[in-house]
């Protein structure tokens, strides 16, 4: 079991804390340099995205998975409870690239899910479009060194590329999923496409996702011998589906989790207030009745024996796969630890949006007990450990429950090492382009750049905040809306207003209709206040049509 302490998060902004973003020294305390937010040396930046993490898999957010060198980025920096993604992969990555709603970014719906009802308007297009701005081709243009190694998800062809959006150096995956192994049963056809630089390869012997990214994008960082600063974007694919991880790996979790759903949801569930991560009076999210959840998915005492035991497998080989992602976390910090970068850089770990709940199969695999999680198999999680997942919110991905939207976030500024109070505030993955842009010194630049109109940055900026010189970025007046596939959600500092969409035409997730929750005194969505507050759903319902129209939110299923 991964160990934390809670202490940690008690500690108070110091000097050479987070106040600022250098260190502080007897020599130069009046150093203009040393003012909060002034640099004499533009900071690295390191954003690390993990892919389907659900919020409390990692150590720091009560998980029991071994996530040492994560945790210790906690430790040393400031976690955010209540961050904010998208409902999926690709709309939350348009959104963290652009600082704009993926509606305007180009991904009003996931390339892979565009109906006729959408398909052809504008923000739909399926990539990262040109009318909004692109944070590498900022840094870039700007003077640093951009590089990726992973995911990208937000365009196919070489023009809606990494390279044709500011990064210099990159090895990705473009399609939103693939194998984790080059090996694969010798009848399936691999699902993903991978270019570098632009240029399409084939993949190695020997390669295993995670571990491949981080050799390129270490490759990438010991190519950077002119002093300039660096943007790194380390955008993993685990531990999305399908559960492929290292034996060695697996083995470490062997019989972890043959107690089943409740116990492990307990158990995270009791870390997470001993940490402070939720309140120690919270009351989690209601797991679905069984024929609410997708393919009638049962509790863990309707089970057999024998179905118990390919549960537990899975869990094994997904925690697994976390396990492998911080191992390779750690191999970059050393890395830059070892050169010298490491108290120059800002350092980002989040996930992408909550954990994958639905179904996800394929044929020509061997989905054996003693084969899962090998290159020849292909399974998920499934509803119900992605409920553990979710721990304590309710839902998971490509809804519209808390468990979709809120994502483990902890951030780490330059020169940091210790523990900032953990914040509770509202935010959202919008905030990081303008984050940066600010640490980095980079003018924001509105509507206008390169010659060009384009959509400006909707995000706020968290340099106040993470200097303590306020604890809220949004304050207690926001308006907060999103959408996607159907899914719609707004809220404010007290309530969320949320429509599950119909799952395989039948509404199992949800009601059917628009749901009300006090987020602030029920943020697992227990109770549905709807017939309660009229007058509050029919405010919350305008200022979701506002959002729809200033963002270009198009019905999914049609005329609404």
């Amino acid at each position: 079991m991964a160990t934390f302490n809670t202490k940690q998060f008690l500690v108070a902004g110091l000097c050479s804390v987070a106040v600022g973003l250098t260190a502080c020294s007897d020599n130069d305390k009046n150093d203009q340099a040393n003012v909060p937010g002034i640099e004499k040396k533009k900071p690295n930046i390191l954003f690390i995205m993990a892919d389907d993490l659900g919020y409390s898999d990692l150590g720091a957010f009560g998980g029991e998975i071994n996530t040492p060198n994560i945790d210790a980025l906690a430790s040393t920096g400031r976690i955010l409870t209540d961050y904010h993604t998208a409902q999926a992969c690709s709309p939350t990555r348009s959104q963290l690239l652009s600082g704009t709603d993926h509606h305007l970014a180009g991904i009003g719906s996931m390339a892979e899910s565009l109906n006729d009802n959408v398909r052809g308007a504008d923000g739909y297009e399926g990539y990262l479009n040109d009318r909004v701005l692109s944070l590498p081709q900022l840094l870039k243009d700007n003077g640093y060194h951009t590089y990726m190694a992973g995911k990208w998800h937000l365009g196919l062809t070489p023009e809606y590329g990494p390279k044709a959006r500011g990064f210099e150096r990159s090895f990705v995956l473009l399609q939103g999923y693939d194998l984790h192994y080059k090996d694969k049963p010798a009848s399936v056809q691999r699902p993903g496409t991978y270019t570098e630089d632009g240029q399409a390869v084939e993949l190695p012997d020997g390669f295993f996702s995670t571990n491949y990214y981080t050799d390129k994008l270490l490759a990438y960082l010991n190519s950077n011998k002119d002093g300039k600063p660096f943007f790194a974007y380390a955008a993993y694919t685990a531990p999305h589906w399908p559960l492929q991880a290292p034996d060695e790996f697996i083995a470490k979790y062997k019989g972890k989790y043959d107690a089943g759903y409740d116990a492990i949801r307990n158990q995270r569930l009791a870390r997470q207030k001993q940490l402070g991560i939720v309140p120690a009076d919270f009351q989690p999210a209601n797991p679905l009745a069984t024929a609410n959840t997708p393919d009638k998915a049962g509790s863990w005492n309707e089970l057999t024996d024998d179905q118990k035991k390919i549960e537990a497998r899975k869990m094994e080989v997904y925690a697994a796969m976390i396990e492998n992602l911080d191992y390779n976390v750690g191999r970059i910090i050393t890395a830059l630890k070892k050169n010298g970068q490491y108290d120059n850089t800002l350092i980002f770990f989040v996930s992408d949006n909550g954990a994958e709940g639905f179904p996800r199969n394929a044929n020509g695999f061997d989905n054996s007990l003693n084969n899962i999680g090998k290159p020849t198999s292909y399974v998920s999680i499934g509803p119900r450990w992605a409920e553990v997942s979710s721990t304590p919110f309710h839902l998971w991905k490509l809804t519209a429950g808390e468990g979709a939207v809120l994502s483990p976030a902890i951030i780490k500024l330059p020169s940091q090492n210790k523990a900032e109070t953990i914040n509770t505030s509202f935010t959202s993955v919008k905030d990081v382009s303008p984050t940066i842009l600010e640490v980095a010194q980079i003018k924001n630049p509105g509507s206008q750049y390169n010659g060009k109109t384009v959509h400006p940055i909707t995000g706020k900026s968290w340099l106040s905040l993470l200097q303590n010189k306020t604890s809220t970025v949004y304050g207690d007046n926001f308006v907060f809306g999103d959408e996607l596939h159907g899914n719609q959600y707004v809220r404010t500092a007290n309530w969320k207003l949320e429509l599950q969409a119909p799952y395989q035409g039948k509404n199992i997730l949800g009601t059917g209709d628009w749901e009300l929750y006090d987020i602030k005194n029920d943020r697992a969505e227990r109770n549905n206040v709807a017939a309660q507050h009229p007058d509050i759903v029919a405010d919350l319902k305008t200022k979701y049509s506002q959002y729809a129209k200033d963002n270009g939110v198009q019905p999914f299923f049609g005329k609404q």
